[in-house]
């Protein structure tokens, strides 16, 4: 995750993207525990939504933003965030995780003030990626809350809705320049790298 002092990143500098997780983990012989009982449910049959979303959001991040029309400053943005707190193997956390990630994204870039150079049809066609998967993971979730007594880590969420909070102020601070929109999108970039982490830990 990008800290205070990050050197000017020029757009479609990203890393290659991640291939789509393709394994599943299969449950063990013994009587199946509560966490192996909502793995299967999640898995069977595996969504093709869950091998592809973060791959194919990431394309998506990348084609909407073409070339900056400056070189963009150092910015002293102080949104840190500490990504070991996601580490989980229970994928109904997950699932919260990615679905209290996604609302965050979701608003953060459905704001009429992204930048003019941004490309409007691959950003409509993020969010509406963005807000499919998020219903779908409802679904999962409404169909496992009866089932499961596992708690969401309070600490998690108040951790993830800060650093939210801390981009909003930051693009606000800078006028919403597209520079800082820049910044803002390379952070989205590694939220989804950490959505594909999740995903992945969790069902291969």
């Amino acid at each position: 995750t990008a800290g205070p002092g990050s050197p000017p990143t020029a757009p479609h500098t990203d890393k290659a993207l991640p291939t789509a997780p393709t394994g599943v983990r299969h449950p063990a012989a013994h009587a199946p525990s509560e966490s192996s009982r909502h793995h299967r449910l999640r898995l069977q049959p595996p969504s093709p939504q869950d091998a592809t979303f973060s791959h194919d959001s990431l394309q998506l991040l990348r084609d909407m933003a073409p070339t900056l029309p400056q070189l963009c400053p150092q910015h002293n943005a102080s949104c840190s965030f500490n990504d070991t707190i996601l580490d989980t193997s229970n994928t109904r956390q997950a699932d919260k995780t990615t679905h209290d990630i996604l609302q965050h994204l979701f608003k953060i870039l459905s704001s009429p003030s992204t930048p003019a150079h941004w490309n409007d049809s691959q950003r409509q066609s993020l969010l509406n990626r963005i807000h499919r998967y998020t219903q779908h993971l409802e679904q999962c979730l409404d169909s496992s809350d009866t089932r499961s007594r596992t708690r969401w880590p309070r600490n998690l969420h108040l951790t993830i809705k800060k650093h939210f909070s801390c981009l909003h102020t930051f693009l606000q601070d800078n006028d919403y320049s597209a520079c800082a929109w820049e910044h803002v999108r390379l952070q989205a970039r590694a939220w989804f790298l950490h959505i594909h982490n999740l995903t992945g830990n969790t069902r291969t």
